[in-house]
């Protein structure tokens, strides 16, 4: 390779800032990862750090198969490992296709990432100003007015954008220079898509307009997140004061007292750091009008793709979207580790009993005479009086002996459940999915 090559220059001159830590190229096999894995495939710098790409098959096309193998092809030549993780994308999730892709892909980046290894990524100087752009029509604050952090942790390792401040026709003239083969996604094409109408009908007139269009966009960029990370310093010690660690929920009143500025990063923090999605600026509202108008015995839930936001006892608390359950299920259970519809697991603690349970979930009117109550007790009433939360309580698992209840998961017993306990050498022990 020339060592006066341009993008070659870049990205050592990024390799040194940055010495430590295994490469891998989040690689589609389009015009920009494939110049960025060229590039460093032709670097000794990079492949002394075990350079290796992820190809990405979202299954949407007729032809992402081909495509998989065609960047399988390539990385053989340039002798480099690759790896093809296949997704499922959920087109009904409610989020547009767009958005459930990108979720998918990043999902299938970090779960393949290794122990410190650096992911790159072929964002460049025009992908950056389309994103500050597409933020500032949805209403975005200083975070995302910031556009992409070049830098952020994913997975095991390091998210890493090296070529940010490069133009995309720099990529462009090292694939046609180097002659070397793309996939020609469609989708790319298609104007119909937010960030494709964007590049093909808005900014070349912003730029015909104002030749000097891009540089402003990403100089208001470079102050928008000065900003932002300054207010992050604020928002992450309010975060302290709100959350509690044990439960993982906020507290509800003094999370909403604080200023905008602080209180939409700091939610945003708070449901990635639960693996959950971060609401739309409709969906903040309807939080703050239900704090606002919370009446007593209420557990408001707002919901969006992937989360449920529920308001209880004071708290903020988020969730993965509940699955509805199977209403007619059960489960022969003899202390093996069982699955539950829904996510959580019913475990034994202790040797394995010899006897046989059944394993249920709620159907409405159930009993149970607690240990050490003299009445007997509405399981309704019980969780109502209990710490439980109320979105749990459907997944709760109820223990049978033949057809009479003996134990809530691991919470209350009869006297009949504590015996046959006690007679097996063991207990339950409920985790929840949350």
């Amino acid at each position: 390779m020339n060592s006066a090559e341009p993008l070659a220059g870049i990205l050592r001159d990024a390799l040194r800032a940055h010495p430590t830590g295994a490469l891998c190229v989040a690689f589609s096999g389009g015009p920009d990862s494939t110049a960025l894995l060229h590039a460093l495939a032709g670097l000794r710098e990079a492949r002394e750090r075990g350079l290796r790409a992820i190809h990405v098959d979202h299954g949407l096309h007729a032809h992402s198969g081909d495509w998989a193998e065609r960047a399988l092809q390539f990385c053989s030549v340039l002798e480099i490992e690759c790896v093809v993780a296949r997704v499922d994308v959920m087109r009904a999730s409610g989020e547009g296709l767009e958005a459930a892709a990108r979720h998918a892909r990043y999902t299938a980046l970090a779960n393949a990432l290794r122990e410190g290894e650096w992911l790159l990524l072929g964002h460049h100087r025009d992908d950056q100003a389309e994103t500050v752009l597409l933020k500032l029509l949805r209403g975005a604050g200083p975070e995302g007015m910031g556009g992409m952090r070049a830098m952020r942790p994913l997975g095991a390792g390091m998210l890493w954008r090296p070529l940010l401040d490069t133009p995309r026709l720099v990529l462009r003239d090292y694939t046609e220079r180097h002659r070397l083969p793309v996939i020609d996604d469609p989708s790319n094409a298609d104007t119909r898509l937010s960030r494709n109408y964007l590049r093909a009908n808005i900014l070349p007139r912003l730029v015909e307009h104002w030749p000097h269009a891009v540089d402003s966009i990403l100089h208001s960029a470079t102050h928008h997140r000065a900003a932002a990370d300054v207010l992050r310093e604020r928002w992450l010690a309010e975060f302290e004061r709100v959350h509690d660690r044990t439960t993982g929920s906020l507290d509800a009143a003094a999370w909403l007292q604080l200023p905008p500025a602080l209180r939409d990063p700091l939610l945003d923090h708070w449901l990635r750091g639960r693996h959950l999605r971060i609401p739309t600026l409709a969906q903040r509202a309807q939080i703050e009008r239900q704090l606002r108008g919370l009446r007593e015995g209420r557990v408001p839930c707002i919901h969006w793709p992937g989360t449920d936001l529920h308001i209880w006892k004071g708290r903020l608390w988020a969730v993965a979207s509940a699955v509805p359950l199977p209403s007619a299920w059960q489960a022969e259970w003899q202390g093996q580790p069982l699955t539950l519809p829904g996510g959580g697991r019913l475990e034994w603690l202790g040797a394995p009993p010899a006897e046989t349970f059944t394993v249920r979930f709620r159907q409405g009117g159930e009993k149970l005479r607690p240990l050490g109550h003299r009445h007997t007790r509405e399981l309704r009433d019980l969780f109502q009086q209990s710490s439980m939360p109320p979105w749990r309580r459907a997944a709760c698992p109820l223990i049978y002996a033949g057809e009479e209840l003996i134990a809530v998961a691991d919470l209350w017993r009869s006297e009949q459940g504590e015996s046959r306990f006690r007679l097996a050498g063991g207990q339950p022990c409920w985790r929840p999915a949350d």
